[in-house]
């Protein structure tokens, strides 16, 4: 059985002490992909369809990705571009980021048809975010989404992330757009309800789970920054989940990112979307307990 996460993977430089920086490599659906390789058993293969370059940083990201278990054969080499990169500052454990990513190789990722089609043939599941979308021009993006329809008809299972990041993005209504359409696809969404609330103006998870589930989308499940979450199967039942205090976090890198990753592995070994979401809360809670998106044994380049 096989996961393919569908994304970019950059450098990641995150505070390690007052003028030091530590160098990782990290990404949203790549953070998904490392974590997801650790919570599903050896039945299961974990890909990452992406591109990078012919550099010597590139080569060590890929030893990094083999390294950790995850399939690099969909992952090109660009003759050209390389990775993106970006930093962490941290303020009261919330972080914020600053990019390097505009010449990155992994937005020729979706550049290919043929190259999809092989990548996501035989796939249990797909997993993409909204970042995946917003690195991607209109015509990748139009190739990505053929491919996805084209595995779904043969029976792959699509999870989506729209994890919006306005500054990515061209126009609000481009994004909106965007995020909705490959929404409406999804077997599983996964949107964070504080992102939504300030694009789509949303009042409560409810209204999130219902703009997404009247689009089309199937099982949901509205993150909360570590609060009262809501997902909602595919017959349409909620199934409110309160986890509790939330802890404090050294560092919230990754979190949504480790959250899908203990969910989507659960559900993917048969449990059901309760003790699915217990997986995710407690993966996310490990990770926010150290600095970057990973947890210390696979945080090193």
């Amino acid at each position: 059985m096989r996961l393919i996460c569908v994304g970019e993977c950059m450098v990641e430089l995150s505070p390690e002490g007052p003028d030091l920086l530590r160098r990782g490599f990290a990404g949203d659906t790549f953070n998904t992909a490392w974590h997801a390789r650790r919570a599903l058993g050896s039945d299961w293969q974990v890909g990452y369809l992406s591109a990078v370059g012919t550099d010597p940083v590139s080569t060590e990201m890929l030893g990094f990705m083999t390294r950790a278990g995850i399939d690099t054969a969909y992952v090109a080499r660009h003759p050209k571009c390389g990775p993106g990169l970006y930093m962490i500052t941290l303020k009261d454990g919330e972080r914020s980021f600053t990019y390097w990513r505009d010449a990155s190789a992994a937005r020729t990722l979706a550049n290919d048809p043929a190259r999809l089609d092989a990548a996501l043939s035989g796939a249990q599941t797909v997993f993409l975010s909204g970042i995946t979308l917003a690195i991607l021009c209109p015509d990748a993006r139009d190739r990505l989404f053929a491919a996805l329809e084209r595995a779904r008809a043969a029976g792959t299972w699509v999870a989506f992330d729209p994890n919006i990041r306005p500054r990515l993005w061209i126009s609000t209504d481009e994004m909106r757009a965007v995020v909705m359409r490959f929404g409406a696809i999804a077997d599983l969404c996964l949107p964070s309800f504080e992102d939504e609330a300030g694009v789509f103006g949303d009042a409560d998870l409810a209204a999130t789970a219902a703009r997404y589930r009247e689009a089309g989308a199937g099982e949901l499940v509205v993150k909360n920054g570590g609060g009262a979450m809501l997902a909602v199967a595919s017959d349409g039942a909620a199934l409110p989940f309160d986890p509790g205090t939330p802890d404090r976090p050294v560092d919230t890198t990754g979190a949504g990112d480790s959250f899908n990753a203990g969910y989507l592995a659960a559900r993917l070994q048969g449990q059901g979307i309760e003790a699915a979401l217990r997986a995710g809360h407690a993966l996310a809670r490990r990770v926010i307990g150290h600095r970057g998106a990973l947890t210390p044994e696979g945080a090193e380049a």
